[in-house]
Formats: C-alpha cells, sequence, structure tokens
C-alpha cells in the first residue's frame, strides 16, 4: 500500500508536528516583480482565510515578503488568534535598504514580524537570505544575527529554528556548524532540478526537518508554459523550458495534471518533511490537496525519471529584484 502523503510529520528532533504542505505567502505580499503579477489586498486576505479554513494546518511567510505579514496579520486579528494545533513559520530579514543582518537587526526584524503578525511568539523561526549580507560575520560571529535566532528560541519566542535561503554554497557550512531544527530551499529540487539534492542528504543525517518549497519553479510547472513563460521568477527561454514542456507531455499522456506530478514529486521523497506551495487565490489552496491525493502510476514515476533535471543553481542569472 503506498504511502499516505497527507498524514502529518514530525518536524525533525522537535515535538512540532506539521502538515505535508505548507502554503508560502510570498505571492500573497503583492511582489509583481518576483511573479509577474498582482495580487489585492482582498484577494490575499480570502487566500489566507481558505488556508486557516483548509485540512492543512502550516503557514510560512517573512518580513520581506513585501505585504505578507500585513495581510496574514489581519486575518489573524478579525479571527482572534491561529487556528488551533495551527504552525506559523516566519523569518528574521536583513534591513532591505543597507543588507544589515546583525544581532540588532534580528532583534528588530522579530519585533515587526510579531507586530504585523498580531502574534506573541511563532512556531518556526528561520534566518533569511544570508546570501546578501555584504559581510557574513554580521551573520555567524559574536553578535550576530545567528546567534540571536538561537537566543529567541530560549526566550520562548518560536519552538523551533531554521535557515531560509536560495544558494546550496552559503547554506551548506551554515548547515554543518549550527544545530537548526529545519531548513527552507527553493526551486532546487523540483522535477526538472537537483541542486538541493547533496543539501538533502546532509539535513537527513542531521536530523534537520527540509521544507521544500516552491515545487512548481515559480509557478510554471503548475500553471503551465502555454499560459507562464516564466521560470524561477523570470522571463524563461524556449531551451528553459524544454524540459517541463517534457513534463507536460509525460502528464498529459497518463491524464495526470503536471502540477500534481511536480507536487508529489516533493511530497514522496523521504526527506522531505513538508513541501511549500505558493498560493495567490484561494482555489489554489483546495486545488494543492486535490493534486496531492492525485494518483500517479508507477509507469508515469518511471517515465518522468528520464526528463533531464540540471543539478545547477536555477537562480544563478537570476536579476533579483525584492518585491
Amino acid at each position: 500500500m503506498a504511502a499516505d502523503l497527507t498524514a502529518s510529520r514530525k518536524l525533525g528532533r522537535t515535538a512540532l508536528t506539521v502538515a505535508p504542505i505548507c502554503f508560502g505567502t510570498s505571492g500573497l505580499g503583492n511582489m509583481p516583480n518576483t511573479y509577474g503579477y498582482e495580487v489585492d489586498i482582498e484577494r490575499a486576505r480570502a487566500t489566507v482565510r481558505q488556508i486557516f479554513d483548509g485540512p492543512g494546518s502550516f503557514l510560512d511567510t517573512s518580513r520581506n515578503y513585501a505585504e505578507a505579514e500585513d495581510r496574514v496579520g489581519d486575518v489573524i486579528r478579525e479571527r482572534g488568534g491561529i487556528p488551533a494545533g495551527f504552525v506559523v513559520s516566519t523569518k528574521l530579514d536583513r534591513d532591505m535598504q543597507t543588507n544589515a543582518f546583525d544581532g540588532d537587526r534580528a532583534r528588530r526584524s522579530i519585533e515587526e514580524s510579531l507586530r504585523k503578525l498580531n502574534l506573541d511568539r511563532v512556531q518556526l523561526l528561520h534566518l533569511h537570505d544570508p546570501e546578501y549580507v555584504p559581510d557574513m560575520n554580521q551573520v555567524t560571529g559574536p553578535g550576530g544575527s545567528l546567534e540571536a535566532l538561537f537566543r529567541m528560541k530560549e526566550e520562548g519566542l518560536c519552538d523551533a529554528v531554521g535557515l531560509a535561503a536560495g544558494r546550496v554554497d552559503v547554506m551548506m557550512p551554515l548547515l554543518r556548524d549550527w544545530p537548526f531544527d529545519a531548513l527552507i530551499s527553493h526551486n532546487r529540487f523540483t522535477l526538472v532540478n537537483r541542486n538541493a539534492d547533496a543539501m538533502f542528504d546532509l539535513a537527513h543525517e542531521k536530523g534537520i526537518a527540509v521544507l521544500n518549497a516552491a515545487p512548481f519553479a515559480s509557478g510554471v510547472l503548475a500553471k503551465g508554459t502555454a499560459n507562464y513563460k516564466r521560470y524561477v521568477y523570470q522571463p524563461a527561454s524556449e531551451a528553459t523550458l524544454e524540459p517541463v514542456k517534457r513534463v507536460e507531455a509525460i502528464c498529459a499522456r497518463h491524464g495526470v495534471p503536471a502540477g500534481a506530478a511536480a507536487l508529489q514529486f516533493s511530497m514522496r521523497d523521504p526527506r522531505v518533511t513538508s513541501t511549500i506551495v505558493g498560493v495567490s487565490k484561494p482555489e489554489r489552496v483546495a486545488q494543492a490537496w486535490e493534486w496531492a491525493r492525485w494518483p500517479i502510476g508507477d509507469e508515469v514515476w518511471a517515465e518522468l525519471a528520464q526528463v533531464p533535471a540540471t543539478g545547477d543553481d536555477p537562480e544563478a542569472s537570476r536579476d533579483y529584484k525584492p518585491g
């Protein structure tokens, strides 16, 4: 009998239990530079309500996701708190103007997040995007943001701490040297990319929970190459989209949504505790659970395994523009 992909899972070595799907909220913050479209405040709030009302119990956000924390916090305020058993994950972020990320900045970041979210603590707190800090000593040195992160756990501001970043070469040394409970990687373990594979092995060996974000490669594996000609937040060439089209062709022959295959590719990996799915409208929440339960035969997985998957960093040439 196949494993139940929708069963809750223990978060690494912690006492937390999380849903196998976590809903990401960066798109809800209204970030047209990243996604190529806008999301107004009412649509964002409606999506958060759907997340809270659905079968899941896990939401991820961040201070630098434009207005995401504000919009999530609006719904938390109107409901008088988060649903029982719900896990909220947010992140310590650098100063987006100066890129400063020392301990003082980390402290201001959590204070800003809790105020916006209308919470006095979160269950899971990550250090976010250290690769953009000009001096890593601000992160790893005495008085740095990592020291502050672990102190926040001791103070009870969170139950667990993680590392959320892009570049694997930046993450690996930190994961080896610091006792994180979880990590978030995005766009680097999908049907067409395996850049994070060795990092997931390391995390699994150390008992660090792997949260795999962006299984749809920022949307194209869910929306389709005919409708969304972007890959990893950038306009994509036909050559870049070719592996995605091969995935689409295989799935079409078997009557399987490509989005279902992309989601389950992550969910069925034993190293992955939860898969973070970005949503920007209410109906995407129900669709994610539908795709998680979609029957996909072994013959489909065998064909998908023949699609070439690169190990390169998919964001190496990204022109990063916050918002």
